[in-house]
């Protein structure tokens, strides 16, 4: 198995303490994102939910189309971001059910969900005033778009 990198190019603009961790944080997420997409994951979204949410920096929302595919991308996230970057999840809830698993990594927050969980909750329009990214797995990176 190898692990793609799908790391935005970072800018030398800022060196301030609260965008280097964002740009940390953005990382984390992109990160994240890849390592669902190793496992096939299908419509993966990242939102930059910092500006109105004191949860996170970002969410990483990606859907599972059986319980087993959930529980592998999950097991997936763990595994590289683990090895990659020394990072373990602080929490993670729903492994029992497997339609919908939440990981909390802090500054980001991973949703996947199996098709129908993800239409239910739909988080991208609960969260619609938040800048969404657009995972662009034929190695494109994000696109940014406001919904």
């Amino acid at each position: 198995m190898t692990h793609s990198s799908h790391r935005q190019p970072t800018t030398a603009t800022s060196a301030s303490p609260t965008a280097e961790a964002e740009d940390d944080a953005l990382k984390l997420a992109y990160a994240i994102a890849a390592a669902a997409d190793e496992r096939k994951a299908g419509n993966i979204t990242i939102m930059q939910v910092g500006d109105v949410s004191y949860l996170a920096d970002y969410f990483v929302v990606a859907t599972g189309f059986s319980a087993v595919q959930v529980r592998a991308i999950t097991r997936s996230i763990e595994a590289i971001l683990e090895t990659d970057y020394n990072r373990r999840p602080l929490r993670v809830e729903g492994q029992g059910e497997g339609s919908w698993i939440v990981m909390d990594y802090g500054e980001v927050m991973v949703h996947i969900f199996m098709p129908e969980a993800r239409d239910f909750y739909d988080l991208e329009a609960f969260w619609g005033h938040a800048t969404q990214l657009v995972y662009q797995p034929s190695g494109q990176h994000f696109s940014p778009s406001q919904f």
